[in-house]
């Protein structure tokens, strides 16, 4: 299905942390309903305004009986700092759903014993993905890792079976990596966003313990829809671009790790 590109309402804009936001606005387009680790591309500037490209932000809550999808998003340049300064009942342009997300009725198939594996601002499209598990019949148990403060893991209460964190600073639960909070081998599948770095960490563990897993990958795109290669990254079946054929791979076939 194409992206459709629609004028969007906010409805509510709030501050779970100092440089998070949560963005919650009206998707007027049911014909384009999005799934878990899908994304859209926002703009709340002019086309003649810097920064040039829209911004991609992937879909944290979708909510089709009101027709509300919600973005959490990290403040870090000039766009997510225009974004940050809508209000309620402003206007902003949205395009999307885009990308290939998670395929839960697959996953939810094939898999029983079910781990979320996050960082930082990588758990933003896990909390979509935890709502459509548990909507299929899994409850999966959630693993996150914050560099200080953890936010928004109040609402997975009810979707998660076993919900533990970790931080950098040791501030609030585990003092250490979100990896060395759980072992793989106790699960059918790890699906996993966040940093790199951790994501590559996470599948290499995951090879060691036999246990397939899938990453959410994040770069910088451009028109995101494939067409201008910007994306692109090599893979173990070559190249391919993450807005199109991802943002969801299979650990083994960005990283190289081997079960």
């Amino acid at each position: 299905m194409r992206a459709a590109c629609c004028k969007a309402t906010v409805l509510s804009h709030s501050a779970p942390a100092a440089d998070i936001r949560l963005l919650r606005v009206l998707w007027p387009d049911p014909g384009h309903a999005p799934h878990a680790g899908q994304f859209f591309t926002l703009r709340s500037w002019g086309a003649e305004e810097a920064p040039f490209l829209s911004r991609p932000i992937s879909v944290h809550k979708w909510e089709p009986e009101t027709l509300t999808v919600s973005f959490l998003y990290q403040i870090v340049g000039e766009g997510t700092a225009k974004l940050a300064a809508l209000r309620e009942g402003d206007a902003l342009q949205l395009t999307g759903p885009m990308g290939n997300g998670f395929d839960v009725p697959d996953i939810a198939a094939r898999y029983e014993k079910i781990a979320l594996v996050g960082g930082g601002i990588g758990t933003a499209p896990l909390y979509q993905l935890a709502r459509e598990l548990a909507a299929a019949g899994r409850t999966p148990d959630v693993f996150f890792g914050f560099r200080d403060e953890p936010y928004c893991m109040e609402q997975y209460r009810g979707l998660a079976g076993l919900v533990k964190v970790s931080t950098d600073s040791g501030r609030v639960g585990f003092h250490g990596f979100v990896t060395q909070l759980y072992d793989p081998a106790a699960y059918d599948v790890v699906l996993i966003c966040g940093p790199t770095p951790m994501m590559r960490n996470a599948a290499r563990l995951c090879a060691e313990k036999g246990t397939p897993c899938l990453v959410s990958l994040e770069k910088k795109m451009a028109c995101g829809i494939g067409a201008c290669l910007g994306c692109t990254i090599e893979t173990a079946s070559g190249a391919k671009s993450v807005c199109k054929d991802g943002p969801v791979f299979a650990g083994t076939e960005v990283f190289g790790w081997q079960t």
